[in-house]
This record gives C-alpha cells, sequence and structure tokens, in this order.
C-alpha cells in the first residue's frame, strides 16, 4: 500500500487515531498565555548558558570562544550573537562543534544518500521512521539492511504502530528473519508488548546513524510518495489530483561529526524505555572526530517532558528576529502564541514569509491554518500555498542566521503529543543555503492577496471555523 492511498499520517490510520484522540483526553487544549517576549542574554553572559561538546564533552572555554568566534565571522555577527543570547536566555544549552550539514530536497537526493551511507557501514545502522511502507522504496531500503545484516553489520528498525498501519507485517517479519532488530513504537494491540502501549503518544521522527559518521533527520519518511522530485517540469504538468505524479516537497539534512553519535544516543534510549527486543552494539569510534565547522543543537521532543522544545526554540527565536523569518511548513495550526509571536514580528518590521501547503493529505490541518490567515495578513505577514507539489518539509530560517531542520510541525500534535527530532543550525552560511532553498519554495507557490482573501466564500469559512475548533486534536 502506497503513501497516496495512506497520506503523510496513514490515511484511515490517521483517521483511527482521531476517533481515539476524540474519545479520550487529550492533555493540551492550550498553552500558556503569550507573556512578555524573553528577551536574550547580552553577549557577556552567554557564556554562563551555553556549553560546546566535542567527541570528548565540553571543551575549553578557549576553544568555545574561538569556535563560535569563528560562526560570528561568516557574515551577520550581532544577529548570531542575539539569536545565541535567545538561545542561552532559555536556560542551558548544549552546543555541538565540528559538524557538517548537508542540505537534501525531496526524496530523490535524499533516498540516495541515505542508501550510500548504509552501504559504506561498518559496525551499525540504526532506522527510525515514523512511517516505513512496504514497497517501492522502502522494500529497496529492506533489502540493503537485510544485506549489510548477513555481512555482519547491527542493524535496527525502529517503526510507529500507527504511521506503518498500513504495511503488511510479513514485510517487517521477513527483516526479523534476516536478522534485523525491528520494533514497532507503542504498538496499537496493548497485548504485543505489554507495558508499552498509549496510542496518545506516537514516534514522528525520521532518523537514520550510520556508524558515527553519517544521520539524517528532517520531515521524510520511507514512502513512495518521495520517489520523485517536486521542482522538475513534469509536476507542473501532473493533474493536481495525482499526489504520486507530483511528488513530495521535503527537506532532509545530512549530518557529520559529534551529532551523529548524540543521534544515537537519543535513539538507544527510545529503543531501551519502548523494551525493544535485540541488543544495541556500543557506539563505534568515528572515523573523523570534528569532520566540519557546524555548530548545531539537537532538539529532542518527548512529550513526557512536556512542550516540545523545539516549538519553545522557534518562539523565542521569532520573538528575537530582527530581519526575516522563512517558515515552510507542512501542518500549521499552532495555536495563539505562535500566531501572535508571527504578528509581532511583522509589525515591527521584520519581512516574515510562510510557505504553505495549497493542497494536503489531511485537510481539516489545511482548513485549520486558513482559519488564520486574515489575522496574519492584517498584520503583513506574507502567506503563500504551494499547489504544484504536498509541502511536507518542516524548517525555519530566521535572520539567516537561526535555521532549523527536522520533523517538528507546527500542531498541536508536535507540541505535545508526538516524539519529534529536530536540529538548530547556527551561521550565516548554513543559513545562506537555506535562504536560497526558501527563494526556490517561494518561487514555487501562490501569494494569498490580503483583499481576495477578505472576500472568500461562505463554505471556506465555514470550514475553517470548524477547523479552528478542533484545533488541538490536529
Amino acid at each position: 500500500m502506497t503513501q497516496s492511498r495512506r497520506g503523510r499520517r496513514g490515511g484511515w490510520a490517521w483517521a483511527l487515531a482521531l476517533l481515539f484522540l476524540l474519545a479520550g483526553t487529550v492533555a493540551c487544549g492550550s498553552l500558556a498565555e503569550r507573556e512578555r517576549p524573553l528577551q536574550p542574554l547580552p553577549p557577556q553572559r552567554i557564556a554562563e548558558r551555553i556549553t560546546l561538546q566535542g567527541p570528548a564533552g565540553p571543551v575549553p572555554e578557549a576553544t568555545e570562544a574561538r569556535d563560535l568566534a569563528r560562526v560570528r565571522d561568516e557574515g551577520h555577527g550581532a544577529l548570531f550573537e542575539r539569536h545565541l543570547g535567545a538561545l542561552a536566555a532559555q536556560g542551558d544549552t548544549q552546543l555541538l562543534r565540528g559538524n557538517t550539514a548537508r542540505l537534501l530536497v525531496d526524496g530523490p537526493a535524499t533516498f540516495a544518500a541515505m542508501k550510500k551511507a548504509i552501504t559504506a557501514a561498518r559496525h551499525r545502522v540504526l532506522v527510525e521512521f515514523y512511517i516505513v511502507e512496504d514497497e517501492g522504496v522502502a522494500a529497496e531500503f529492506a533489502e540493503l539492511l537485510l544485506r549489510k545484516a548477513a555481512a555482519g553489520v547491527s542493524v535496527a528498525l525502529m517503526y510507529d504502530s500507527l504511521g506503518s498501519l498500513g504495511t503488511d507485517s510479513a514485510f517487517f517479519e521477513r527483516l526479523r528473519q534476516g536478522g534485523v532488530a525491528v520494533c514497532a513504537f507503542n504498538p496499537l494491540n496493548p497485548l504485543e508488548r505489554p507495558g508499552h502501549w498509549g496510542v496518545l503518544q506516537r514516534n514522528h521522527r525520521k532518523v537514520l546513524v550510520v556508524d558515527s559518521d553519517a544521520a539524517f533527520t528532517g520531515g521524510i519518511n520511507l514512502s513512495n510518495v518521495y520517489a520523485e522530485g517536486s521542482f522538475g517540469s513534469a509536476r507542473r504538468k501532473a493533474p493536481p489530483a495525482d499526489a504520486d505524479r507530483q511528488g513530495w516537497r521535503d527537506t532532509q539534512v545530512e549530518l557529520r561529526g559529534p551529532v551523529v553519535p548524540a543521534l544515537a544516543a537519543v535513539f538507544r534510549e527510545s529503543w531501551t524505555l519502548q523494551g525493544c527486543k535485540g541488543e544495541l552494539p556500543p557506539a563505534p569510534a568515528p572515523g573523523i572526530a570534528l569532520p566540519g565547522q557546524r555548530v548545531v543543537k539537537l532538539v529532542v521532543g518527548n512529550p513526557d517532558h512536556g512542550v516540545n522544545p523545539s516549538y519553545t526554540a522557534l518562539l523565542h527565536a521569532i520573538d528575537a528576529s530582527q530581519r526575516s523569518v522563512q517558515l515552510t511548513m507542512a501542518y500549521f495550526a499552532p495555536g495563539d502564541e505562535l500566531i501572535q509571536a508571527l504578528c509581532d514580528a511583522a509589525r515591527r518590521g521584520v519581512a516574515v514569509t510562510l510557505v504553505l501547503p495549497g493542497r494536503s493529505d489531511v485537510s481539516l490541518v489545511l482548513h485549520a491554518a486558513r482559519s488564520r490567515y486574515a489575522q496574519l495578513l492584517e498584520a503583513g505577514v506574507q502567506i503563500r500555498e504551494m499547489t504544484q507539489a504536498v509541502m511536507h518539509a518542516k524548517t525555519a530560517v530566521v535572520d539567516g542566521v537561526y535555521s532549523s531542520v527536522g520533523s517538528s510541525n507546527l500542531d498541536w500534535r508536535s507540541i505535545v503529543g508526538n516524539h519529534e527530532i529536530d536540529v538548530i543550525v547556527l551561521g550565516d552560511d548554513f543559513g545562506q543555503q537555506m535562504q536560497a532553498l526558501f527563494a526556490r519554495d517561494v518561487a514555487a507557490s501562490q501569494q494569498i492577496d490580503p483583499a481576495q482573501w477578505a472576500h472568500r466564500g461562505l463554505g471556506q469559512r465555514l470550514l475553517q471555523g470548524l477547523a479552528r475548533l478542533v484545533e488541538p486534536l490536529l
């Protein structure tokens, strides 16, 4: 079964989840009332809260100062200091030095890079995806994982039992028989792994870790909807209803450096807490200790620990913004707090631009997003919708120096209900790449005209009002 028949969250599987949500209790409803924006710490106080870590742990103060100065010197140093201060103001902040970060646009580039990394694996491969299908791209990955397991590489796969509900159990059983350790996150059947059942908590992460050398994260699942890219001419000619032919627009990032074992540690923690069968091997030594100069922050969302810290970090980055806020977001239903932050930024002269879906596999979320357009447009926020492909990316770039790529949407499930993972990459060099990609998304989307939007039909207004009412369930 392809994802086009199930949608990003599993189509009918997601409908089943909504029934559970409506029948149960949802611990969200509303975030705390928005208070005065958190003020970034001044440069002289940043060192009190920031810890820069390498492969062996925290680095000496002189090394930390040199590395942060190097990022500052990439350009827009004052903006970098401001956003570093915004992170520091949120509490003790651990940053990882010596990384590389490479943007991967859409499925073909991402799958090629991931396959290449798996092929080179010598010790271990850790795979964690919300949706794992049983044909097409996923079947190709399965064959590759089986070959690596047969060659003596330790391979472990964790998938979400709701997101992958449409996948034949025989697919996973074949992997197990071939030596791959396989684990379903929070099985829907409470008897499958007693003590590990919670339909309201889903694992929405998309992570691949190979040895201690390469890792990938972002919004892309192991799904055939990503078999083609979204920017080619064929996408423009495809009929709007044909999601497979149009491709899905998404972003992944390939990481190397100390962030790789950090991602592996998150996988290991989830594996252990879920009571998954199969012992994970110790982390192998990395081939290169410090392959690059990128400074990144790994942001791990776990509902047991409260509001997703990726959401909180983005909120404060928007509050700290002085020039630009550029968001591409698959599912945009964040509630009042972030909407107000975007409006406040636009009113103080920040260029705020959103690229959102013009078509979606979850129509209620699309209408919930549109229910906010009037407020955003009135404040001066520029809104664009992509219709030539399904927008599924979850990225942000603020002031060109704060960039985020990961699995977290701006909807209530990501904010308070899902296990998510994102990386924040600091600095102007990576920020320029993000801004260039954003410009491509802008060119491939249509702007919402405030005057025309004000005259939208009654039917649309009713749909949007209904979606706003159920926004905390989305």
